[in-house]
């Protein structure tokens, strides 16, 4: 199991977005940090690669999620 945050404190967008371009179709645990402590976690497979987003197919639905929320660590992708 790989996290994506765990490549040090400094993350450009390009390199986050060439991290999950290479590992398209490969199975994610997405977990996003919300307001007031609350986190959703979605077990998925990387499904799309769009030049601001990428998408995650959890539980028959693509879910959106921008390289800027990675950055930000507001939302973190570990690769199962």
């Amino acid at each position: 199991m790989w996290v994506i945050q765990d490549k040090g404190d400094f993350l450009n967008l390009d390199s986050i977005k060439e991290e999950i371009s290479q590992n398209l179709n490969q199975a994610v645990s997405v977990t996003v940090y919300g307001m007031r402590n609350k986190t959703n976690n979605y077990v998925g497979i990387i499904s799309g690669i769009y030049p601001n987003i990428f998408t995650v197919l959890a539980d028959g639905e693509n879910k959106s999620f921008s390289y800027a929320d990675v950055a930000t660590k507001e939302i973190k992708i570990e690769y199962l």
